[in-house]
Formats: structure tokens, sequence, C-alpha cells
């Protein structure tokens, strides 16, 4: 619709796009895949630019006929790619460790946290006490604390963390810290699609069952009725590993990452997943508080 409100211009006119990867998180949203099979399909007059790092992450451009259109028709600026994160300003790495953390290059991800440790805090612990601490004790000021977690994290609810209950957004993102609403008072959630083009300064990531890894694979789940169930579909994976790439770069200072030690009695909360989610994160690199 934008390029086509543009093309009417009877001279010329130029549209520039800024766009992130991996930021598909519900039904309907393509990212700038939709972007390129649009200019191909319909605008191929136009003169196209783009940055070489849409084609060498596939979190830009999966497709093989779009990467070879790109390739084949586009105009290669590799000044383009916008390197350095206004959101994560102490660490530009955060976004890159995140997506190798989500790929499963674990080599790359411990290196890259090394790397980014050094300014940007990040941890991880199994007690929600420690974790709600932590950010109280690194929330100065006016800088804003919050508690983040899944819209899938429907287990969490036996610690508290009812992600069924909805937010206030302008509330909990701008009140001050007397407000039981505000996201300071670290008693209200808000999930990927609340905080979606948002950030805090420093922020809990509440991790669940949802997205739990085996063999150092990912395996995707969804709460429904009284039990887990397996996602099958591609495109719903898609949503749910994003979910958690938003979730995971909010923060623009520090964050700490919540596991839970599930309950034995308790098919729902099995503490072997939440082990396994841990000891992999523990494998990149992350250290326990």
């Amino acid at each position: 619709f934008l390029i086509d409100v543009m093309d009417r211009h009877d001279d010329w006119c130029t549209v520039v796009c800024l766009v992130g990867g991996g930021q598909e998180i519900n039904t309907g949203e393509a990212g700038i895949e939709e972007w390129i099979n649009s200019l191909s399909t319909q605008f191929q007059d136009w003169d196209v630019y783009y940055s070489d790092l849409i084609i060498e992450n596939n979190n830009y451009i999966r497709s093989e006929v779009l990467q070879k259109w790109v390739r084949d028709e586009a105009i290669l600026k590799k000044e383009l790619h916008l390197s350095v994160s206004i959101r994560s300003f102490r660490s530009e790495k955060v976004s890159e460790f995140i997506h190798e953390l989500l790929e499963n290059k674990t080599a790359r991800a411990r290196a890259l946290y090394e790397e980014l440790s050094q300014k940007y805090p990040l941890f991880i612990t199994r007690d929600l006490v420690k974790a709600k601490s932590w950010l109280k004790e690194k929330g100065r000021g006016n800088e804003r604390i919050g508690m983040i977690a899944s819209s899938g994290a429907c287990r969490l609810r036996s610690l508290g963390i009812n992600i069924k209950s909805k937010i206030d957004p302008p509330v909990w993102f701008l009140n001050e810290k007397e407000d039981v609403r505000s996201s300071f008072f670290l008693e209200e959630v808000a999930t990927e699609f609340d905080i979606q083009g948002l950030e805090l300064d420093w922020d809990c990531v509440c991790w669940e069952q949802d997205l739990c890894i085996e063999n150092d694979e990912w395996k995707f789940r969804k709460f429904v009725g009284t039990k887990w169930q397996k996602v099958n579909k591609e495109e719903k994976r898609r949503y749910l590993l994003n979910a958690y790439r938003v979730l995971l770069t909010r923060a623009r200072q520090g964050m700490i990452i919540f596991l839970p030690e599930g309950d034995p009695n308790d098919e729902t909360r099995s503490p072997e997943k939440y082990d396994e989610i841990f000891r992999y994160l523990k494998k990149v690199g992350i250290k326990e508080i």
C-alpha cells in the first residue's frame, strides 16, 4: 500500500524502510520478505537498494527465490546497515548474542556473552525473589524495571506470574513507583505483544516451557486445556521463537532470566524441562546468581 501510494508521483520519490529481523510474532506479520515480494511482483521499475546483511542473516529473507531476486535486481550498499543498537546502548552485541543463542550456535554465543557481559549485565536465576531483588538493586532513579514473559507462559501462574491478566500498557510503562499497576511494582507482567517495539532499562524475562530444548534443538509447545501440546506448523514455530527474540532484546541496560525449579508432582511444570533450558543457557556462558 505504501509503495503504491508513493508510486503515483509523476516525478520521483524515495521510500526509506527501517526494518529489523525476526520481529514477526503474530499472524499476518511477514517482515521484510513482504516488502521484497511486493517490489519484485508489482513495482519492478523502482530502484531498490539493500544492505548485504539481509541476505546473510536468515532472520530477514528465508525464501531462496526472493534472495535471488534481491541479488540479481537490487543494488547492494553495505553502508545501509545500521550496526549500532540504540536500544542496548551499553552493548551493540546483545541482539547478535540473542540471535546466536536462539540459533543454537553455542560457541559463537559464548564468545559474544564474554564480550558483552563486561558492559551489559546478563544473568540467570532459579529464584524469583532473587530476580526481583536484582532488578530493584539495578534500577536507580528513574530507570525503569519490569517483569516480562511469553504470552504462552500459562503455567507460571502458580508462581504469581499470570500472563492472562492483561496490563494497561500506558499505566505499566509510564506510572510512578508508588502505583501497584506500574512495571516498577513487579506484580503485573507484560508479554511480547505489550512490549514489542518498546523497552525497559532493566528487566526479568520469565522463561516458560512453551520453548524447550532437547539435544540442542528447540521444541515448540502450546498449553491447551490441561496439558502441553506440540506446535507443528512452521509459521507458528517461527512466531514463538521470535516472541522470545523480542522478550530477550527489550532491556536497554541489563537483564536477568528467571527459570523456575518446576514441580515433580505437576506434569505441566516438569523440573526436567526447566533444567534442560537452564543447562543450555549455562552452556552459552550465562552466569547464575
